[in-house]
């Protein structure tokens, strides 16, 4: 039996060999993209710009962006698929599975083809050619190796993207992701360019007002359960309302539940804005790698990684607070 090394080495030669086949690209993401999301996009992008490949962006749905990622340069991303769908390869980045794409399943059932790179320890390959790495910290990193099979030079603009990928991923370099390898990469994407105090200050600093109302709303609303060791707490849609704030204004707030005292799991619950689709969205966040928190959303049809994972739910609040303590006891291991 092949090492996982191997496996990914002939996973990583096999997708260089299908990009180097095609010219035309559609290179897509899942639905409310974070960093690593919005960083592999932007670097796959480019990096088809270098090999003279034909590509498009698309990021499917009508949220609005994160405000923090207003400084990359995204433009021409489309948010329909293009009418020429059928006639490029469709290159998925960060996509656990087919779903996560959006909401019109024709974008994969019309691409000639499907290359699904992805760091997701539960990605369903859904891709004809897939390339996935659980011990990647972000889909960014994997992307590095790839771009070396395909002797892509790391331009500024590219070590950019690749940065912004990993250093959301990782958690600024504090989540239990970070390896000895995903620390090399970071001082190779400064060294090729990639400017800290730019993406620093538009990750890290650029803070709505409403971001920070809602934030106050969520707090105010956290409870503990389990002795402490689960906090749970929610955002209605009316709060969005209220103090004029899009969806993407919640990424990020479940991380100061995580970080209270004694926590195990963090779990928000956000009803958004607009009524289309699952009524409820939860998002599960864990703070040592021993619970595996995308066990607890695959319950619910969602998925994710072991520390950061999500789902969607029909149910009442109070439904779903039940269902997240209840899976939270059974997963854990009697303490001594």
């Amino acid at each position: 039996m092949s090492s996982p090394q191997t496996t990914i080495a002939t996973e990583l030669g096999q997708a260089a060999d299908a990009i180097r086949a095609g010219e035309r690209f559609l290179v897509t993401t899942h639905e409310n993209p974070d960093g690593d999301a919005l960083g592999s996009m932007l670097a796959m992008k480019l990096a088809l710009d270098q090999l003279g490949k034909d590509s498009r962006m698309l990021l499917l749905g009508d949220a609005p962006l994160p405000a923090e990622y207003a400084f990359m340069p995204l433009e021409g991303l489309l948010r329909r698929a293009p009418e020429d769908t059928p006639e490029r390869i469709l290159l998925a980045v960060d996509c656990a599975n087919e779903s996560r794409i959006g909401p019109d399943p024709e974008v994969l059932q019309h691409a000639p083809l499907v290359i699904d790179i992805d760091h997701h320890h539960d990605n369903s390959r859904f891709g004809d050619v897939n390339v996935i790495d659980a011990t990647a910290s972000s889909t960014g990193e994997l992307l590095r190796d790839l771009f070396y099979e395909l002797g892509v030079e790391l331009t500024p603009p590219i070590a950019e993207a690749l940065y912004i990928a990993l250093v959301t991923d990782t958690g600024r370099f504090q989540y239990t992701n970070t390896t000895p390898k995903s620390l090399r990469l970071a001082a190779e994407l400064v060294e090729s360019g990639a400017d800290l105090h730019r993406i620093f200050q538009g990750v890290y600093e650029t803070v709505q007002f409403a971001k920070l109302k809602l934030l106050a709303r969520a707090l105010e609303r956290a409870q503990v359960y389990e002795g402490g060791r689960l906090v749970v707490s929610y955002l209605l849609r009316d709060d969005f309302h209220e103090v004029g704030a899009a969806e993407p204004y919640s990424e990020g707030i479940i991380d100061y539940l995580r970080a209270v005292e004694g926590a195990d799991m963090a779990a928000l619950i956000r009803e958004p804005p607009r009524a289309a689709g699952p009524t409820r969205r939860v998002s599960l966040r864990a703070s040592h790698d021993e619970l595996d928190v995308s066990a607890i959303a695959r319950k619910s049809d969602g998925g994710g990684h072991r520390q950061a994972a999500g789902f969607s739910s029909e149910d009442s609040i109070e439904e779903i607070t039940e269902f997240v303590r209840r899976e939270f006891a059974a997963a854990q291991k009697p303490h001594t």
